[in-house]
C-alpha cells in the first residue's frame, strides 16, 4: 500500500493492545468441541458464530511444536479493536490511530480457513494461506462522523518468521467489484464510460478518477503471536496485528490506513 509505513510490531506490543480487550471475551468464549456441538438453533442469533474457539490447557512453551509439515486448519481470526489512521485536529501534527465505532453486525470474523505451514529444525517457519471464509465487508464510524468501508481480509497471506511471531503480506480485493454501478451508472466492467451529462469532460484530470474504475488489489501486512499449543489436540492461537487499507471507492479516493487487533486460532495436522 503505497504511502504506508509499516509498524514494527513485537509479541509485548500486540499482547499490549489486544488484553484490554479480552477480559469481557474470556467470560463468553468457547473451546472448539463446546462450538461444534451446539445446534443451529443455539446458535442462530446469539454471536457465536462470530467468535474463534479458545484453548483450555496447554502449554505456553510454543517451542514443543515438532518441525515438520502442517495442515493449517480451522483458521479462524476474530478483531476485537478496529483503529483508523486520520488527520488530527493539531495543524501540522501527523495523524494517528483513533478508536471507531462498528457499524457491522457480528459478522467481520473470518474463520474456516486453511493453508500449509513449515516447522524448520531451526525454528522457523512459513505459512501459506489458501481457501476458506477469508475476507468480510466491514464498516466502521470515526469520532467526527465518517464512516469508513474496508474488506477486512488475510487473502493469500504469506507469512514467515519463527512459530513464536510470524507474519507476512496479504492481498486486500476491491470492496467492489467491476460490474458495481455508482449513482451515474459508471462501472468497471459494465454501464457508462463517463457521467451521462458530462461526455465532452470525460477525460479531464478533475474526472478521471471518477469515471475510469480501478478493482486492483492493495497490500496488507499482519503479525500473529503465537500464547498457547496443545501438541494433543493439535490446536494453536494466539493474537495478531495487522495493517491494511480501506474502501477506495473503486480508484475514486486514496484508501486509509485501518489497523485491527484480536485474537487467532487454528489447528495443525501433520501433512
Amino acid at each position: 500500500m503505497k504511502g504506508s509505513g509499516w509498524e514494527v510490531v513485537t509479541h509485548s506490543a500486540i499482547v499490549s493492545n489486544v488484553r484490554s480487550h479480552l477480559y469481557d471475551y474470556f467470560a463468553d468464549a468457547l473451546t472448539y468441541d463446546e462450538l461444534q456441538g451446539l445446534t443451529y438453533l443455539q446458535v442462530k442469533g446469539s454471536g457465536l458464530a462470530n467468535i474463534c474457539p479458545v484453548i483450555v490447557g496447554g502449554t505456553r512453551n510454543i517451542r514443543s511444536i515438532s518441525a515438520a509439515e502442517y495442515s493449517f486448519e480451522k483458521f479462524c481470526i476474530e478483531p476485537t479493536s478496529f483503529q483508523v489512521k486520520d488527520e488530527t485536529p493539531i495543524k501540522n501534527s501527523a495523524s494517528e490511530y483513533v478508536d471507531t465505532k462498528l457499524m457491522t453486525r457480528l459478522t467481520y470474523t473470518l474463520d474456516d480457513m486453511s493453508g500449509k505451514m513449515k516447522i524448520s529444525v531451526d525454528g522457523k517457519v512459513t505459512f501459506i494461506e489458501e481457501d476458506g471464509i477469508d475476507y468480510a465487508p466491514t464498516t466502521v464510524q470515526l469520532p467526527g462522523g465518517e464512516r469508513v468501508a474496508f474488506l477486512f481480509t488475510v487473502k493469500q497471506l504469506s507469512a514467515t518468521g519463527t512459530i513464536d511471531n510470524f507474519g507476512g503480506e496479504f492481498n486486500v480485493p476491491s470492496y467492489r467489484g467491476s460490474s458495481f454501478l455508482d449513482p451515474k451508472g459508471r462501472g468497471g466492467s459494465t454501464g457508462y464510460d463517463t457521467a451521462v451529462a458530462l461526455p465532452a469532460r470525460g477525460d479531464d484530470d478533475d474526472l478521471l478518477k471518477e469515471n475510469n474504475k480501478n478493482t486492483a488489489s492493495l497490500k496488507g501486512n499482519i503479525v500473529l503471536s503465537t500464547a498457547k499449543v496443545d501438541n494433543r489436540t493439535g490446536e494453536i492461537g494466539g493474537v495478531f496485528q495487522s495493517v491494511q487499507p480501506s474502501d477506495t471507492d473503486l480508484g475514486a479516493k486514496a484508501p486509509k490506513d485501518i489497523k485491527v487487533t484480536g485474537l487467532w486460532y487454528a489447528r495443525l495436522t501433520r501433512s
